[in-house]
C-alpha cells in the first residue's frame, strides 16, 4: 500500500522508514464497512506491509486526510506542533495517525448511559495516551512533548503537568482546555457514503455463480472456503516460488520477499479461519484472527486468559497487531523458526491446533505441531484452541526480555509457566500437582517445554533446595544453538525467570519482584486460589508502570524579541500533516529510473564478475552502473573531506570492505530495483591478497594507520612523568573498549538526479553538506563545479550520517543519470543503509593514571586506538574531539599516544557528538576506577578534579574565555551538592539495604563541549509585496535552524517595522541551493544556527542602512510610523537594492568557546535479568541566551529519559 500511495496518488504523508512495520512512519487508518450491521470498523496499520489487493472496499485515511493546509489542520496536528513535538518531522505523520487512531477507537459510541468526556477531551485515558505511540519511533525529539500532545486529549490529565507549549505560558497562565485547539470526536469522516453505497450494491448484485477462485487482472485470488483453496493448490499454475499465500503479509517485515510474485492467494475470507468460539472448555481462535482481536477476546476471560492477553499486547506494535494474525505468528514459528512469544505462551497454556493438510484434517497439541518438520505451503493452520484452566489453585506467569518494554521487539528469551497446586494442611506448603514450563526465543528452532524440570517438580513443595536442583536441570535443558548471540545471557534469563516463578510458590523465601519490565524485561504473574503468595505482595516497579512526567525550568528574555521567544518550530504543522516535502516526496520526473546498490559481502577480494539469478526480479534489470560508467575525466570518488582524503564510489577492481558499493541496479521502480539487487551473485577471488584487517589489534600489528595532520593532533599537557612521581597511588593498566553505533535516522540515504543541458545536472539530496556533495559529484563526473546544483530543503534526521555517507548516493545517482540521460533516484532500504552507513567509531583505550589519597589526579596517559575503517573520512579530526571532552577534568598532566587505524571495514564517520561522547565516557570510566581504588564516593572525586579557571585555561587555551563564563562548578554543585541529591542518595542506600533482587544507583556527570565557530553565509531578500525570503548555508535537519533564522530576520529588520511578530510571519527560509548560496559549509558541530543567524543579522543591518532614510522620509511627511508595505513600495520605486548578502567570519580571537552542563541519573537494575530502568534524570545546561528556548529544550532533552530540568 505504501508504494501505491506514494507513486500512484498525491499522498506523501506515510513514509518508508524501515519497511518492517517497526518504526510507525508509514501508519495509516484503515476503515471497513459491514453492510449487514451498518457499522464501520477502524484500525491503524503499517502501509509498508499491507498489500493493496487486500484492501478492496476499504477506506484509507492518511495524515493529509485528517488535516492539511487547504482544509485546516486537525487538533492532533496542531497540538503536536504546539507542544514542540516535531523536530526533523519525518516520523510525525505516523505519530499523528497513531494518536488519531487511538482517539477514534476510544471515542466509539459506548453503551447507553456511558458518560461523555468533558468538552474538548476524548474518552482516552492518560495511560492509553502514553501507549498510543508505543510503536512509533522518533530519533530527534524526546518522547516527552509527543506524549504531552497525546495526553492533552485525555479527560483524566492534569493540564498543569504538561510541558512547555505555545498555548499557555508555563508558570504564568492557567492551563485550560479551552486554550488548546478544539477537539470533537467524529469530525473526520473515515468512511465516505459513496463507498458504503457501492458496497451495498455489490452485495445486492452478488451471485453464487461467480467462482471466487478466479483471479482478477491484478493476479489476486480470494477463496471463500477450504475447498476452493485446495482447488487453487491443485491448479497447474500453482508454484510456491511465484505464488504467495497471505492473510495480512506482516510476516514480510521479518522475512523479506526475495523475489517478485506473479499471483497472490488471500485466505482472509475463508470463514473457518476467522472463527471465535467460547465454551466452558475454552476458547477457539481462528488462525486468521488478528492479534488485536485475540487480545480483546482473551481480556474478557479467566485470569489465565487475561494474562495471555497482557503478554500478547507486548508483541509487535499496535498497528501491526491490528492486522497480523495469531495463526501466521505460530506458522512462522513452526516453519521458519521465528522466535515467537505467542507460541511460547500458548504452549504453556496447553493449547491444541487444528491443521488441514492436502489429504486430511488433524488435531494436534501445539507441542506436537511445533516439533513436526516444517510444514509445506499447502498445509493450513485452521484454528487454535486454548483450554479454560478455571480459577482454582492455578498459577500462570509469562515473561519476556527484549530491547523495548512495550513490545515492538523480538525477545531475547520468553517464557510461560503454568502450575496447578494444592495445599498441604499440615505444613501449609503448596504442592505442585501439575506444571508446564515453556521457553522460547533463546536460540533454538521453536518454543519447547522443559520436561525434565517439570517431572522433577511434580508432587513437590518448593523449597530452596528444590529450586536449586530445578535450576541445575534447566541449565542442561536450555542450550542455545551454535551462532546464537549472547548465549550465556539467554541461559541466565531463562534461569532467572524460573527462579522468580518458583520463589513465588515457596513460603520461606524472599521472592524476587514480579513486574520485571525494565529494558523490556516483562513478567506477568497470575495466582489464583488460596495460595500463600499473591501478586499483591509483589513489588511493581516496572518501566511501563512509571508515569512519563517532568518539570522544566527556562529563563526567557524579551531583550531581543522575537529572538529568545519559544516560538513554534517553523513548518511543524506541515510536517504533522505530511505535506512537508522530503527528497523522496518530490514527484518523479518523466522517464525517471530507480537504483539500488549491489554491495560486497567480502571484506577484501577481487571482483571477478557480477551475475544475476534466474528469477522474476532479475528480468526487471535495465542495466547495472559500475566504475566503468564513470565519464572520461571523472574519478572513482564517492566522498571526500577537504584536506583529509577520499573514498571510492565503487570497489573496483578490489572490494576493500564488506558493504562496499560494487554497482547500481537500474530498474523502472524502486521495488524492482530492490528486488533485482537481491538477485545479484558476485564472484570473488582472494588470490594474491593479504587477509583483511578488521580490528584495532590487527591494524596495530600491521602498522595500518591514517596520520592526522599536525594541526588536528591533540597536544600533551604538563609533565606526565613528574605527575606520576607525585602520585600516592597509581593504576598502571586500565582498559576501556567502545563499539560502533548506527545512526538510525528515520529517512534513509536518498537522492534524485536530473540531467540538464550542457553537461549540467541537478541533484536533490538529503545531505548535511551540500557544498561538499556538489564538489564530489563534479569531481566524479569530471565537470566544473558550476555544472552541478545540489538542492536540499530538509533532511529526515541526520546525526552526522547525512554528511559524508550521503555523498555516495548522490554520486551514484549522478553517474547513472549522466550515462542514461534520464532522471535517476535512489532511496536505500534500511538493511542496505545499515550495512553501508559506517556509524560511530569503535575504540580501544588503555590508560595509566596517578592520583593522591584525597582523590586529586596528578597524571594520565592514554593509548587511544580508533578504528577508522577503509578511508580517512573525518577520523583524523576525532582525537582532538575525544581529548577535548576528556579535558573536562584537571588530570594534572596529560600524555597521549593516538593511533587512527585503517581497517577493511566501512568508513566510520561523524555521529552526534563525534569523539565527545567517547571522550566523556572514557573520562568517567577512569574517574570511577580511581574512586573504586580509593573506596571513595565518585562524586567527591569528580568535584575535586573539576577545573579552577587557571587549570581550565591551561587545558583549553583561548577556548576557556573569561572567568565569568565558567559555570561548570556551579552547575555541578547545583545538582550533586544539593540537599535533594543527598536525600535521594540516602534513599538509594536504604533501598539497596532492603532489596535483594533489585539495586539502585545515583550519579552526577559533568560535561564540557568545545564549540568551534565557522564562517557562514546568509542572504535576506525583500519581495515587492513586503514578504521576505532568506537563504543560509545550513540545512534544516530538525534542529530548528530555519525557525531561529526567521526570528533573527524579524529582529534584524525590527528597526524598520514596529510589529516584529507580524514581521516574523512574512519571513520564509528557502532551501539550500549550492548555485545560489556558495560557501555554505556543512551543518554540524552545534554551531550552524548561531553562525547562520549572525550572517542573517549582518544582512539585515545592510538592508536597514539602505531603507532607514526612506522610512524617515515617509514618517516626516505623514507624522506617523511608516507601514511596512508602504516602505517597501517606496523603496522599490526608488530602485533600492532589497537584497543583501553577508559572509560572517568569526573574530580570530574568539573562534572557540566551551559549553557546560551536568546531569544526575537514578537507575534501577534487576540483578536477576540485568534489566535496567532510568527512574529519573535531571539535566542542567548553560546555553547562554537561547535563540529559541522551545527548540533548544527539545535539543537538550532529546533522549527520552525521565525528568528533565533545563536552565537556558
Amino acid at each position: 500500500m505504501l508504494e501505491f500511495l506514494r507513486t500512484r496518488t498525491p499522498v506523501r504523508g506515510p513514509k518508508l522508514g524501515c519497511g518492517e512495520g517497526g518504526c510507525g512512519a508509514c501508519v495509516v487508518l484503515i476503515s471497513k464497512y459491514d453492510p449487514t450491521t451498518d457499522e464501520v470498523t477502524e484500525f491503524s496499520a503499517s502501509s509498508c506491509l499491507t498489500l493493496v489487493g487486500s484492501l478492496n472496499h476499504c477506506s484509507v485515511t492518511t495524515s493529509e486526510g485528517i488535516g492539511n493546509t487547504r482544509d485546516g489542520y486537525h487538533p492532533v496536528q496542531q497540538r503536536l506542533a504546539g507542544f514542540h513535538a516535531s523536530q526533523c518531522g519525518f516520523c510525525t505523520p505516523g505519530m499523528c495517525m497513531s494518536i488519531f487512531s487511538a482517539l477514534v477507537k476510544a471515542d466509539k459510541p459506548g453503551a447507553a448511559g456511558e458518560p461523555a468526556p468533558p468538552p474538548g477531551f476524548s474518552k482516552l485515558t492518560s495511560c492509553e495516551a502514553e501507549h498510543a505511540v508505543s510503536g512509533n519511533l522518533c530519533r530527534c525529539t524526546g518522547y516527552r512533548p509527543i506524549v504531552d500532545a497525546c495526553k492533552s486529549f485525555a479527560a483524566d490529565v492534569d493540564l498543569e503537568d504538561l510541558g512547555l507549549n505555545s498555548f499557555w505560558k508555563k508558570g504564568a497562565d492557567r492551563a485550560e482546555v479551552g486554550k488548546l485547539p478544539e477537539y470533537s470526536s467524529g469530525a473526520v469522516c473515515t468512511f465516505p457514503e459513496f463507498l458504503k453505497s457501492e458496497i451495498k450494491a455489490s452485495v445486492d448484485n452478488q451471485t453464487n455463480n461467480v467462482p471466487a477462485a478466479i483471479a482478477g487482472e491484478d493476479g489476486w485470488y480470494h477463496p471463500r472456503s477450504i475447498q476452493e483453496l485446495h482447488s487453487l493448490f491443485d491448479s497447474n499454475w500453482f508454484d510456491e516460488k511465484s505464488v504467495k499465500i497471505v492473510a495480512s503479509n506482516t510476516g514480510a517485515g521479518v522475512y523479506k520477499d526475495q523475489d517478485l510474485y506473479e499471483k497472490y492467494i488471500d485466505i482472509k475470507g475463508i470463514p473457518e479461519l476467522s472463527v471465535i468460539n467460547r465454551s466452558n472448555k475454552g476458547v477457539e481462535i481462528g488462525a486468521a484472527v488478528s492479534i488485536s482481536k485475540a487480545i480483546e477476546v482473551f481480556s474478557d476471560g479467566t485470569p489465565v486468559f487475561r494474562k495471555i492477553a497482557g503478554h500478547l499486547s507486548k508483541v509487535a506494535s499496535p498497528f501491526v497487531r491490528n492486522t497480523a494474525t495469531v495463526g501466521g505468528n505460530v506458522i512462522m514459528s513452526q516453519r521458519l523458526q521465528f522466535p515467537s512469544d505467542i507460541a511460547t505462551v500458548l504452549l504453556a497454556a496447553g493449547s491444541t491446533v487444528t491443521i488441514q493438510t492436502a489429504s486430511k484434517m488433524l488435531c494436534l497439541t501445539l507441542e506436537e505441531f511445533l516439533e513436526q518438520p516444517p510444514c509445506d505451503a499447502k498445509t493450513i493452520l485452521l484454528s487454535i484452541f486454548v483450554p479454560d484452566w478455571g480459577s482454582d489453585n492455578v498459577i500462570f506467569e509469562t515473561s519476556r526480555a527484549a530491547p523495548r518494554p512495550f513490545g515492538n521487539a523480538v525477545s531475547y528469551v520468553n517464557s510461560a509457566f503454568l502450575a496447578r497446586t494444592s495445599g498441604d494442611a499440615a505444613s501449609g506448603e503448596l504442592i505442585v500437582d501439575e506444571i508446564c514450563l515453556a521457553f522460547g526465543a533463546y536460540g533454538v528452532g521453536h518454543a519447547s517445554r522443559a520436561r525434565k524440570v517439570e517431572e522433577f517438580l511434580k508432587g513437590k513443595s518448593v523449597s530452596a533446595s528444590v529450586i536449586l536442583e530445578a535450576v541445575r536441570l534447566l541449565k542442561d535443558v536450555i542450550s542455545p544453538s551454535e551462532g546464537t548471540t549472547h548465549p550465556e545471557y539467554r541461559v541466565s534469563l531463562a534461569v532467572s525467570f524460573l527462579f522468580s516463578f518458583l520463589s513465588s510458590l515457596a513460603t520461606d523465601l524472599d521472592e524476587p519482584a514480579k513486574a520485571i519490565t525494565p529494558n523490556g524485561i516483562s513478567t506477568n504473574g497470575t495466582m489464583n486460589g488460596n495460595g500463600a503468595s499473591s501478586l499483591e505482595k509483589q513489588s511493581k516497579v516496572g518501566s511501563d508502570d512509571l508515569p512519563i512526567r517532568s518539570r522544566q525550568e527556562l529563563v526567557f528574555t524579551e531583550e531581543y524579541k522575537p529572538v529568545g521567544k519559544p516560538t513554534t518550530k517553523a513548518g511543524a504543522e506541515l510536517q504533522a500533516s505530511g505535506e512537508a516535502v522530503y527528497v523522496d516526496d518530490i514527484p518523479s520526473p518523466k522517464d525517471c529510473l530507480y537504483g539500488a546498490f549491489i554491495y560486497s559481502t567480502h571484506p577484501h577480494a577481487h571482483i571477478k564478475g557480477v551475475n544475476f539469478k534466474s528469477s522474476l526480479a532479475s528480468k526487471k534489470v535495465i542495466t547495472v552502473i559500475s566504475a566503468k560508467d564513470i565519464p572520461a575525466g571523472g574519478r572513482n570518488i564517492g566522498s571526500s573531506f577537504p584536506g583529509l582524503g577520499d573514498e571510492a564510489l565503487f570497489g573496483d577492481p578490489v572490494s576493500e570492505f564488506a558493504g562496499q558499493n560494487i554497482g547500481v541496479v537500474i530498474a523502472e521502480t524502486q521495488k524492482y530495483a530492490y528486488m533485482a539487487a537481491k538477485q545479484a551473485v558476485i564472484e570473488y577471488s582472494t588470490e594474491n591478497l593479504e587477509p583483511p584487517i578488521l580490528t584495532i589489534e590487527d591494524a596495530i600489528q600491521h602498522d595500518s594507520y591514517f596520520h592526522p595532520p599536525p594541526f588536528l593532533a591533540p597536544k600533551p599537557i604538563g609533565d606526565f612523568e613528574q605527575g606520576m612521581s607525585e602520585a600516592d597511588h597509581k593504576i598502571l593498566s586500565g582498559e576501556v573498549k567502545l563499539e560502533s553505533q548506527y545512526y538510525f535516522y528515520m529517512e534513509t540515504q536518498t537522492a534524485l538526479a536530473v540531467p540538464d543541458e550542457d553537461n549540467c545536472i541537478t541533484i536533490y539530496a538529503s545531505t548535511q553538506i551540500p557544498e561538499v556533495t556538489q564538489n564530489v559529484v563534479a569531481d566524479c563526473l569530471g565537470i566544473p563545479y558550476h555544472n552541478v546544483r545540489i538542492i536540499t530543503r530538509r533532511v529526515g534526521g541526520g546525526f552526522g550520517g547525512k554528511a559524508m555517507k550521503g555523498c555516495h548516493v548522490a554520486c551514484a545517482c549522478a553517474v547513472a543519470a549522466f550515462k542514461l540521460r534520464r532522471p535517476v533516484r535512489m532511496y536505500l532500504d534500511r538493511k542496505t543503509d545499515m550495512i553501508m552507513a559506517g556509524g560511530r567509531h569503535p575504540m580501544k583505550v588503555k590508560y595509566s593514571v596517578g592520583f593522591k589519597s584525597d582523590g586529586t589526579l596528578t597524571a594520565l596517559h592514554l593509548d587511544l586506538g580508533i578504528n577508522a575503517g577503509i578511508s580517512p573520512d573525518v577520523s583524523p579530526a576525532l582525537p582532538s574531539a575525544i581529548v577535548g571532552a576528556l579535558k573536562k577534568y584537571n588530570w594534572g598532566a596529560l600524555a597521549l599516544d593516538v593511533k587512527v587505524c585503517k581497517t577493511n571495514v566501512s568508513s566510520k564517520s561523524a555521529m552526534r557528538g563525534p569523539g565527545d561522547v567517547q571522550g566523556c565516557f572514557i573520562a568517567e570510566a577512569i574517574i570511577e576506577h580511581v574512586a573504586s581504588a580509593l573506596a571513595a564516593d565518585t562524586n567527591t572525586v569528580r568535584r575535586k578534579n573539576l577545573h579552577g579557571f587557571e587549570s581550565l585555561t591551561k587545558f583549553y587555551g583561548d577556548a576557556a574565555g573569561e572567568a565569568s563564563t565558567y559555570s561548570l562548578v556551579e552547575i555541578f554543585d547545583k545538582l550533586a551538592s544539593s540537599p535533594e541529591y543527598r536525600t535521594r542518595a540516602a534513599a538509594v542506600e536504604r533501598f539497596n539495604g532492603g532489596s535483594r533482587w533489585k539495586k539502585r544507583g545515583i550519579s552526577c556527570v559533568p560535561i564540557t563541549y568545545e564549540v568551534r565557530l565557522r564562517p557562514t553565509p546568509g542572504k535576506v531578500s525583500i519581495m515587492n509585496d513586503g514578504s521576505i525570503a532568506v537563504e543560509v548555508g545550513g540545512v534544516e535537519i530538525g534542529q530548528g535552524l530555519y525557525t531561529k533564522v526567521k526570528q533573527m530576520t524579524a529582529y534584524g529588520l525590527a528597526e524598520l517595522c514596529s510589529d516584529a511578530d507580524g514581521l516574523l510571519d512574512k519571513v520564509r527560509v528557502i532551501q539550500a541551493d549550492t548555485l545560489s548560496m556558495i560557501q555554505g559549509g556543512f551543518t554540524g558541530g552545534s554551531t550552524t544556527s548561531e553562525t547562520s543567524c549572525e550572517a542573517v543579522r549582518l544582512s539585515c543591518a545592510t538592508l536597514v542602512e539602505r531603507l532607514k532614510p526612506i522610512k524617515e522620509s515617509l514618517e516626516s511627511k505623514s507624522g506617523a510610523p511608516a507601514p511596512w508595505k508602504a516602505l517597501i513600495t517606496q523603496a522599490t520605486m526608488a530602485s533600492v537594492n532589497l537584497s543583501a548578502q553577508a559572509y560572517w567570519t568569526p573574530d580570530p580571537a574568539f573562534v572557540k568557546y566551551i559549553n557546560y552542563g551536568a546531569a544526575v541519573s537514578e537507575v534501577e537494575i534487576d540483578v536477576l535479568t540485568g534489566g535496567t530502568t532510568i527512574l529519573r534524570s535531571d539535566l542542567v545546561y548553560d546555553c547562554g541566551q537561547s535563540l529559541n528556548p522551545a527548540v533548544d529544550l527539545g535539543q537538550v532533552s532529546s533522549p527520552p529519559i525521565g525528568t528533565t530540568t533545563c536552565c537556558c
